[in-house]
């Protein structure tokens, strides 16, 4: 099918967050529920006539997986990389079936559980920022690290588990990826960053202990397939300014450059502009950040923000 003037392919990113919004029972049901208006969202962008590959979070998810295990067994836990590939799967089925069932069947959805391979001497195995698991009040945060053995931090107006985030540097199934997309399928990969491994002499792969930020493993994944979008989906309306504070201001257009100005947190909101910068740098036509029901207005440019390859004035 040839592709038509206005078509991209777009690589969207919906975060863990905005499938599962704070403060939400962690329920089967709130979930579907949460997908079923992303996959609305999806299918709005699809019918405009572009093509998807879709990516998504796991850390509310992963978080949760880790703490039924340890109820079980603690000292027979499953390791993260395990895990990791048990949200994908589960979250993958979600949203390929509701978007199955937003498109009336019309298009082609497939779910792929993806290896992503990082550096095991990778120093963030030694500095954790990546937050996972539900949130909780400082006092019970600190009770249950002491337990546990869990590194925490502030997570918006609470605290949350913080787990060591690699960067991501191979997609050994990429090439399972472009022939799915190139056939027009609509492919679900990469999901909570994909599953970390490491690659061993032998060229053989193993897991690890980590979960690697959707964001980067969603940037590598559009760059490497030359997307023409990146649109990385959450449960905040766009990139702000002095964020946090009485006068934080929404960003409606950036470059990479102005970016260092910004004072964004380091395990959410960070990640994300710097995958948005880099994807422009890149080569890429324009990033976007914004609210998940928001994805085609941030596309055209009415909503979020977006991520331009020069100096822009946003009226800030």
């Amino acid at each position: 099918m040839p592709r038509s003037v206005t078509e991209m392919l777009v690589v969207v990113a919906l975060g863990g967050n905005a499938l599962l919004q704070r403060g939400e029972p962690m329920t089967a049901e709130t979930q579907r529920d949460n997908v079923r208006r992303a996959a609305a969202s999806l299918a709005e962008m699809v019918r405009a006539g572009h093509r998807l590959v879709v990516t998504h979070g796991n850390g509310p998810q992963i978080g949760l997986l880790a703490l039924q295990g340890a109820a079980y067994r603690p000292d027979e836990a499953y390791p993260l990389d395990v895990l990791g590939a048990e949200t994908e799967g589960m979250v993958g089925y979600l949203i390929e079936q509701e978007l199955e069932n937003a498109l009336d069947h019309a298009v082609p959805v497939v779910t792929l559980l993806t290896q992503v391979v990082v550096d095991s001497k990778d120093t963030a195995f030694a500095n954790p920022t990546k937050p996972v698991g539900p949130t909780y009040e400082e006092k019970e945060a600190r009770r249950l690290a002491a337990a546990r053995g869990w590194r925490i931090a502030p997570d918006g107006t609470g605290w949350r588990r913080i787990v060591s985030s690699p960067l991501p540097l191979e997609i050994p199934d990429m090439r399972v990826i472009k022939l799915l997309v190139e056939r027009e399928v609509i492919v679900i990969c990469a999901g909570g960053g994909g599953i970390p491994v490491v690659k061993l002499e032998d060229g053989s792969l193993v897991g690890v202990e980590a979960v690697i930020d959707k964001d980067r493993a969603s940037g590598l994944l559009a760059e490497q397939l030359k997307a023409d979008a990146l649109l990385l989906l959450t449960d905040v309306d766009a990139v702000y300014r002095q964020w946090g504070t009485p006068q934080a201001s929404p960003v409606q257009a950036i470059s990479p450059d102005e970016t260092e100005l910004l004072d964004l947190p380091v395990g959410s909101m960070g990640p994300k502009v710097e995958a948005a910068s880099r994807f422009v740098q890149a080569g890429g036509a324009v990033a976007g950040i914004g609210l998940l029901a928001d994805a085609a207005k941030i596309l055209d440019g009415t909503a979020g923000t977006l991520f331009l390859g020069r100096k822009v004035d946003d009226g800030a």
